[in-house]
């Protein structure tokens, strides 16, 4: 483990000299001003970035089902009843959690058909602010069966409601916001000492690092300081994630965090190193992340929480939430401190965990995913928090309904942070994937980039650039690139011919020249095949960003809910089972010596509009294994074995076999974590 003297040295590194946000009626870039610390990057107003290839393929799959529909798929929640727009429902978090990811949705994709959603729901909440401050319901109801309509004035959900207005500035720039905020904030100040974030519920102490992200955006718009205190304030009612990070005994304690809470967590300690400028609110996620990584983590970039946390056993569940919201904290800690090990992790968590727990057509989740999971039935699992036995089937309410509102805010903020404006006044390609992004430099000029590339299919990234305005031939900017963990060599051109590029921080090279319109800067990364080694050192196979799992043939089967499990878990689920024998180890000799990739053959395919399934992978690595026929299915999951043996496996494997391994992403059904004989 790095002291955290060095890590702060690291993020310094990759601060430069902040530009304060432009004045202009259209939203712009805002970076930090003093007294927080600089930051390297500033998100680019939401619609500046938009997914082009698979990711539009992913954005439009889910625009066509739940994310552009909940309100008619669950209506009984986020309909026209809700306290939110003024009704007598749900008056808690379910809400705010669709628009919080409908709204970028929108305006990335530019659909006016879900604008128009959004907006109801942006100018009920602007609508409903009282003169002191307040907004939102207020109003406590008995409790009604599917419905969250107590703690009406919780402050958590109001953190939700903030990130949607802070969104809806960046697509549009409506003063209102500013406004709005600030008079929210003054009524925080002034209500939180006799009131702290825990009041109602301990969630919004366990989340309010969300509370303060939006705080200190307002503060770097208006100036306003006594932004500041309130920041400390906030901070200091919020739940330590520091100490469990770091002192205390969290992480090695089953049981002991919710999962959604933990990836919430995450980016406190960053988000509140701004202002204290402390090594060990700076360290403390990166000593997590050692943490997790040998105590419950899973090699998808989370954890085994189904709800509690547990060791990393591959059957355990990790819930959709927590996929979304470790993303939504990586990126927000990668804009903040430059550190690529962010979006290392970031690329983990959204190119493995993120397309597998959607189904192919949009319209279910699964509220569980498991990274050895054999069978998607209504068995009862090893999950601490079940929901009858509708876990891992996919379904529109199966599991719990949370899920169904806060997954959509996945892929449109990835997208939102593929590129950023730098405080050197350039543009950064720091996350890879398919876009186009067209913006205004901090010159004033007009520069569309395309990112051609399949990522993370493919290892190469070409980066075209168009100058839209042609009253000169080139503008001079940086550009930076991340080089990832995992590549340990990559080629650099432009157009066609070597460049040489400066590294500025650990992992991060800049171009800087004067671009001309049609020049291409091309990219490739070496992406060898490695072993990782997990759960009672289970072996991984891995490749680039991706994890690699045993092909499965899938079966899907629609099944309808009757009764009250209808009006609990929705009209209809999905469960998935396949023919394919699973229980197979990989061949220790193949694993051992120096270089593992000598005994995996990697086959590249076509890689399509909609990559993520079984039939159309971009990508299959070949190997061999044996078979273990007592490694069986219990309750429909694989049942634990060792996953390391010290001895010969005398009469405990059988046949070689071939094996097929695809990306993770591609799969429903799967082995991840192999025994190794």
């Amino acid at each position: 483990m790095k002291p955290f003297s060095i890590i702060v040295a690291a993020a310094a590194a990759c601060t430069l000299q902040t530009a304060f946000c432009r004045t202009a009626e259209s939203p712009q870039p805002v970076f930090n001003r003093a007294p927080l610390v600089e930051t390297p990057y500033a998100q680019l107003p939401i619609g500046d970035i938009r997914p082009e290839g698979w990711l539009r393929t992913q954005m439009q799959t889910m625009l066509d089902g739940m994310t552009g529909h909940l309100d008619e798929i669950y209506a009984k929640v986020v309909g026209d009843n809700n306290a939110w727009l003024g009704g007598e429902g749900d008056a808690w978090e379910r809400g705010p959690y669709w628009i919080d990811g409908a709204l970028p949705m929108a305006y990335i994709m530019g659909d006016e058909a879900l604008k128009a959603k959004c907006m109801k729901w942006v100018e009920a909440i602007l609508a409903s602010q009282k003169e002191n401050g307040y907004f939102g319901p207020d109003t406590d109801r008995p409790s009604m069966d599917g419905m969250q309509r107590d703690n009406a004035a919780d402050w958590w959900p109001r953190m939700v409601a903030l990130k949607i207005l802070q969104q809806y500035y960046m697509a549009t720039g409506d003063s209102r916001v500013i406004d709005f905020m600030t008079r929210y904030f003054h009524y925080q100040a002034e209500t939180l000492p006799s009131k702290p974030l825990g009041h109602w519920t301990f969630w919004g102490a366990e989340r309010g690092g969300d509370n303060l992200l939006v705080v200190y955006w307002l503060y770097n718009i208006t100036g306003d300081e006594t932004l500041l205190a309130l920041g400390d304030l906030i901070h200091s009612q919020s739940s330590d994630w520091t100490a469990r990070f770091t002192t205390d005994n969290h992480l090695y304690r089953q049981n002991s965090l919710h999962c959604v809470n933990l990836a919430q967590g995450f980016k406190e300690p960053v988000i509140y190193y701004q202002r204290s400028k402390q090594a060990g609110h700076l360290g403390a996620p990166i000593e997590a992340l050692s943490r997790i990584r040998h105590t419950i983590g899973f090699p998808t970039g989370l954890w085994a929480g189904d709800e509690l946390i547990h060791f990393g056993e591959p059957t355990r569940g990790s819930e959709l939430c927590t996929a979304v919201e470790m993303m939504y904290s990586l990126e927000e800690m990668y804009r903040i401190t430059g550190d690529n090990r962010y979006a290392d992790h970031l690329e983990r968590v959204a190119y493995n965990a993120l397309p597998t727990q959607v189904s192919p057509g949009g319209d279910a989740r699964q509220y569980f995913q498991q990274v050895n999971q054999t069978a998607v039935t209504r068995d009862m699992r090893n999950f601490s928090t079940t929901h009858e036995d509708t876990d891992l089937v996919f379904g529109t309410l199966s599991g719990y309904p949370c899920c169904t509102c806060n997954l959509h805010q996945g892929w449109p903020k990835l997208t939102q942070n593929l590129w950023y404006e730098t405080a050197a006044g350039g543009l950064a390609a720091m996350v890879y994937a398919p876009c186009t992004v067209e913006t205004t430099l901090p010159s004033g000029r007009r520069v569309r980039i395309e990112e051609r590339t399949c990522y993370p299919f493919e290892e190469t990234v070409r980066l075209a650039v168009s100058l839209p305005e042609k009253r000169r031939q080139a503008e001079t900017f940086p550009l930076d690139m991340r080089i990832p963990e995992w590549c340990d060599a990559y080629t650099l051109t432009v157009n066609g011919q070597p460049a040489e590029a400066r590294t500025v921080c650990e992992r991060t090279i800049r171009l800087e020249r004067a671009w001309s319109d049609g020049d291409v800067a091309e990219i490739v990364f070496n992406a060898p095949v490695r072993v990782s080694y997990w759960y009672d050192n289970a072996a991984v196979i891995e490749r680039g960003p991706l994890v690699y799992a045993l092909r499965m043939e899938e079966q899907w089967q629609r099944r309808e809910f009757e009764g009250e499990a209808a009006a609990r878990y929705g009209a209809y689920y999905y469960e998935v089972t396949s023919p394919t024998e699973w229980n197979v180890a990989l061949r220790n000799d193949d694993l051992l010596g120096g270089n593992p990739a000598e005994h995996f053959t990697v086959e590249r395919r076509e890689c399509g509009s909609d990559p993520w399934s079984v039939e159309t992978a971009p990508i299959v690595i070949r190997g061999r294994g044996v078979r273990f026929p007592s490694w069986q299915q219990v309750r429909g999951s694989a049942v634990n074995v060792n996953y390391l043996s010290q001895m010969y496996p005398r009469g405990e494997v059988t046949d070689e076999v071939a094996i097929e391994l695809i990306p993770y992403g591609c799969t429903t059904l799967r082995i991840t974590e192999f025994p190794v004989r």
